[in-house]
């Protein structure tokens, strides 16, 4: 039979191994965040503002950057060079539907995206949007930390034991909160930049 000061370190081993589990999952929470961030226009062409469009290839969903080679020939212009050229039209129907807000010019070789200036209220609502992926984004930190407290609960530790543990949880939530909290503001300017 294990004594009581071995089934506390065993219990302080499981809530270290739960806390690196937590990390790990607050950095993927983040890492959603940030791809989310990048395939949102900015104004600029951004050959990641294509990476969730899915072509309907064969009667397969099949995403659009391995059919096709994209390219930024110049600051407000995408190319897309399909692999294979009976793709085209399949492309450029994928494009029409999107949530992208920029129609496809089809030459029969490639197919030109020519990025709009935005509109201001374009530009705020994009900034909304951003501000709300962010808020999704922290929720989903606190659901993490929710979660490895419920499991903290489990173990009958000395109260102050159980508090530095606490603390330590909340230090490591705040470090992740702050981080997606600066991602959505540089986003939003990078928006909101004429």
């Amino acid at each position: 039979p294990l004594s009581a000061a071995q089934v506390m370190v065993a219990s302080a081993i499981n809530i270290l191994l739960r806390r690196a589990l937590q990390e790990e999952r607050m950095q993927k929470a983040v890492s959603v965040v940030a791809d989310n961030f990048n395939t949102m226009r900015t104004g600029r062409a951004n050959p990641a503002i294509l990476d969730r469009i899915q072509v309907d290839y064969y009667g397969a969903p099949t995403p659009l950057k391995s059919l096709a080679s994209i390219a930024v020939p110049d600051a407000s212009t995408l190319t897309i060079t399909p692999f294979d050229k009976g793709s085209i039209k399949d492309i450029e129907k994928a494009l029409n539907e999107s949530d992208i807000g920029i129609n496809p010019s089809n030459d029969g070789q490639k197919i030109r995206l020519v990025i709009p200036p935005m509109t201001q209220d374009r530009r705020k609502e994009l900034s909304k949007k951003v501000s709300k992926m962010g808020e999704d984004g922290k929720v989903a930190v606190r659901n993490v930390r929710k979660d490895i407290l419920k499991r903290l609960d489990k173990y009958d530790f000395p109260k102050d034991t159980k508090k530095d543990l606490e603390d330590s949880i909340q230090k490591v939530t705040d470090g992740f909160v702050k981080r997606l909290d600066d991602m959505a503001k540089a986003k939003s300017d990078d928006i909101l930049k004429v």
